[in-house]
């Protein structure tokens, strides 16, 4: 299973950013957890300085805009 994490302030980006690699996960039939992280602590921890941010399994993959789709699959079949 992947394990994601959306760091960011609770923004409508970063809201939708979360849904949409729900809905693209499910799409593909990958399972994945997806968490939203509001903590600024724990958002700092990760070297993010613009949300909305996107962990996956631990290591930082994106930062700074919403995420197409392109990069959501590739992230979803690594």
């Amino acid at each position: 299973m992947k394990q994601f994490k959306v760091l960011g302030s609770g923004c409508s980006k970063c809201a939708k950013t979360a849904e949409m690699i729900e809905r693209i996960a499910r799409e593909l039939g990958v399972q994945a957890e997806v968490v939203k992280e509001t903590d600024i602590e724990t958002i700092m921890g990760y070297g993010v300085m613009s949300t909305p941010a996107v962990v996956l399994n631990e290591q930082l993959v994106h930062a700074g805009s919403m995420p197409n789709r392109d990069i959501i699959e590739g992230w979803l079949r690594q």
